[in-house]
Formats: structure tokens, C-alpha cells, sequence
């Protein structure tokens, strides 16, 4: 197709994601892409800062991940996983039990992230309802959290950061705390707790659960928390009969530095959730686990079984390509891969916050944020990062990077040395 065809029908026909049919931002069209580089069909090449929205860890094209999929799809592409199992599914449901916490002992796959949400959102519920309790029908979590674009999960997203404010008279209404204030690393203070303490002890008869992203805050504010906070929060949950469902599609897969960031606070959730990095970032899919107190509370009750089931639940392609993904990470030296990107982040962005409009500059594992003083025009600021060889996507007031765990020291340094210059030049 004729580039300036394909741009063409792109703009008039496609819908892409956060964006306006009538005002669309510039796409750039990527016509191949290997390691941490995007080649356009105009022939640039763009370090990837971003990992395709964090997904992409090992890089992109990698050979173990490709012979995955080429050797799953030489024995079936898909298969209904109604009434069937298959190796691929087994396989990968037995390694995320191991590498998970120990408390998570049952697995279900989901279509995505944003699904393994509403999956942990419906098992908590239900669980209550076989337990006769069907008034804890209310959910906690806390302001700056992004959950997911489905209706279960916009309902936990913050209603301004999380993008979902316009849709405040159509979602179900639960409890929103003040998100902690004190960050990681930092000491600690029990009042940070103390908000979120208030509404258990208030709610706590008509709480099903408390959802939040385990130490770093993702799309709703790119923020990282005390580890104190979840070790209290775990208590209080306990305390008050309330089940803990932890968000782990941004944080796992080691881009904290942990293999889960959870474990940074060394807490067990009852439920958790994970995607994006889960397959490497070669297929939409998810998985939602449980501990074997809500697998079987939830299949001892009315009525027996646990009523979810996508078309497309334990695709043997998307096993295969998680199992390969997940195995080729542990085998791989990630936690100094990751540790080298800290050290590398932490280096290059410390004169940032010298610079007029950064408000912040924080960084934790593979993950780099520059908060500036107001919304940037994403038009403008990615094609100054397109010029200089680099994709960097920005949302809101945040400029940051989570590249994929291959990236070169002499890479990293370029994507920080292209925020530097767009903020330097007021060019956001």
C-alpha cells in the first residue's frame, strides 16, 4: 500500500486509542521492528522507550519467542477451553504458580489486562455471595489508580487521572482513599494509612474487596509508594474480613526490580492480576489468580461454579508464547539488567529536576518519570522525540520511559537525552 494512502485511510477511518476522529494525533507507521528499535517506512529508526506500553521486555522479534508461536501453530492455533485443557495451558498455569505468591494457587486466563480486572472484580463479589454475605457489594481503592478501560475496571480507576471522569453517572459507585503520599524509599509515617483506614473501619460490612496496584501507580500518575502501606493495608484487609486484589499488569515481570512488585513489600494478595509483559508483549492475554480460599468458597457456593468464560480463554498460542517469555526471562540475568537501567535512570535524569517546569523526577527499576507543570501537547512533543530518534509517548503531565530490559546503556542515555532537550526548549 502507498504510504501516504495507508496515512490516509488511517485518519479517516481508524480509531486509535485516547484519541478524536475529528482532531486525530499524527500516527507514524512502523513498518518492521527488532531488539528496542522501530523502523518507519520512511527508513527511521526509533529506540522504543515505551516497550509498546510496557509489554514488550525482551525486545521485539526475538527468535526464542517467535519459535514458540511458529512451533504452537504448526499443532493448533486455537482451541475452546470449555470441556478441554492442553499442555501449553497447563504448563504456564504450573509456572505462574510457582513464580507468584505463594498464596495464589488457582489460575484463570483471561483475553487481556484489562479483563483479568473485571475477572478479579466478579471473583471477589461472588465469593461473598456463596458465602450467604451478598451485601459486600462495595469495593475500595485508592485516587491516582488506573485499572483498565473495561466497565468493572473504570469503575476503580481514579475518576480524573484514571480518564474515565465522564462516564461518573453510569459506573457502579465504590470508595476512593487518598492515595499515599509517602514514596518509596522514604520514612515512613502512619499517617498514610490512615485514610484509607477510616473508610475500612466505616464499610467494611459492605466491602468486598480493596483493588489497588501494588507500590507503583502506572497510567493514573506514574507514582511509587511506601512499602509500609501495603503492610498495613494487608492487616487491616484481614482485620476486617476484606479480600486483597492486587493489580500487577504494569509491575510484573520484573520492571520494579522484583519479579512482582508485591514483593517488594513482601505482602500475598488473595487475588492478582497480570498482562502486558505476560507474553512478552506478542499477544493480548491475562491471568487472574486466586488463593485456594476463594477458588473453592467460590465453587462450594451458589451456583458451584465460577460464572465467567471468554471465547478466547487459554489460547494455546498466547500459553506458548507466555510460557517461552516468562522461561526466557528467568533464565536470563533480568534483576542486573533491570538494576543497570535503574543506575543508568537515576544518572541521566538528575539534572532534570533542575530544569524550569519539572515538578518531580523519580525513578524505580526500569522505570523513569519526569512530572512537569502541566498537560503535555502530545502532538507537538512526539514529533520533536520522532526527530530525534526516539518514541516516547507522554500522558497528562508525565513524560517517562519503561523500556524493554534488552535496551543499551548508550540507548537509555539517548532517551533521556531527548526528554532533557524537549524540556530544555519547552517543547511539551
Amino acid at each position: 500500500m502507498d504510504i501516504k494512502k495507508l496515512l490516509e485511510f488511517d485518519r479517516n477511518h481508524i480509531w486509535h486509542p485516547y484519541t478524536s476522529m475529528k482532531n486525530p494525533l499524527p500516527v507514524y507507521p512502523v513498518k518492521e521492528a527488532k531488539g528496542v528499535r522501530l523502523k518507519l517506512y520512511d527508513g527511521r529508526e526509533l529506540i522504543d522507550g515505551m516497550a509498546s506500553w510496557w509489554a514488550v521486555i525482551h525486545g521485539y522479534n526475538h527468535p526464542v519467542l517467535n519459535d514458540a508461536i511458529k512451533s504452537q501453530l504448526n499443532k493448533m492455533a486455537h482451541v475452546m477451553f470449555g470441556g478441554i485443557t492442553h499442555e501449553p495451558a497447563v504448563k504456564l498455569a504450573k509456572k505462574l504458580i510457582e513464580i507468584t505468591p505463594s498464596s495464589l494457587d488457582a489460575v484463570f486466563f483471561t483475553d487481556s489486562g484489562s479483563v483479568s480486572v473485571e475477572v478479579a472484580l466478579k471473583m471477589a463479589f461472588q465469593y461473598w455471595i456463596s458465602k450467604g454475605r451478598e451485601e459486600k457489594s462495595k469495593l475500595i481503592t485508592i485516587r491516582r489508580g488506573y485499572h483498565g478501560d473495561t466497565f468493572g475496571a473504570m469503575s476503580v480507576c481514579d475518576p480524573v487521572t484514571g480518564m474515565h471522569e465522564i462516564f461518573r453517572n453510569i459506573l457502579p459507585k465504590h470508595y476512593f482513599a487518598k492515595e499515599p503520599q509517602i514514596p518509596y524509599g522514604a520514612k515512613w509515617e502512619d499517617e498514610d494509612i490512615f485514610d484509607i483506614k477510616k473508610l475500612i473501619e466505616k464499610h467494611h460490612k459492605e466491602v468486598a474487596a480493596v483493588i489497588l496496584e501494588p507500590i507503583v501507580q502506572g497510567a493514573g500518575g506514574m507514582r511509587f509508594y511506601h512499602v509500609e502501606y501495603l503492610q498495613n493495608l494487608k492487616k487491616l484487609c484481614k482485620e476486617y474480613d476484606i479480600l486483597l486484589i492486587f493489580d500487577e499488569i504494569a509491575t510484573g515481570f520484573g520492571r520494579t526490580g522484583e519479579l512482582f512488585a508485591s514483593f517488594l513489600a513482601s505482602v500475598e494478595p488473595d487475588i492478582m492480576c497480570v498482562g502486558k509483559a505476560l507474553t512478552g508483549g506478542y499477544m493480548s492475554f491475562g491471568a487472574t489468580l486466586c488463593s485456594r480460599d476463594v477458588a473453592m468458597t467460590i465453587s462450594e457456593g451458589r451456583p458451584g461454579v465460577f460464572m465467567h468464560g471468554p471465547t478466547f480463554m487459554g489460547n494455546p498460542l498466547a500459553c506458548s508464547v507466555a510460557l517461552a517469555s516468562i522461561e526466557l526471562l528467568l533464565k536470563s540475568n533480568w534483576q542486573k539488567k533491570v538494576k543497570q537501567i535503574e543506575k543508568i535512570l537515576r544518572q541521566e535524569m538528575e539534572d532534570i529536576k533542575e530544569l524550569d517546569g519539572v515538578k518531580d523526577v523519580r525513578v524505580l527499576g526500569a522505570i523513569g518519570v519526569v512530572e512537569v507543570d502541566k498537560n503535555v501537547d502530545v502532538a507537538r512533543i512526539q514529533r520533536f522525540f520522532v526527530e530525534k530518534g526516539v518514541w516516547i509517548r507522554p500522558f497528562l503531565n508525565l513524560i517517562y520511559i519503561m523500556p524493554p530490559y534488552i535496551i543499551e546503556e548508550s540507548e537509555v542515555k539517548i532517551l533521556v537525552g531527548a526528554i532533557k532537550e524537549a524540556i530544555s526548549k519547552g517543547i511539551y
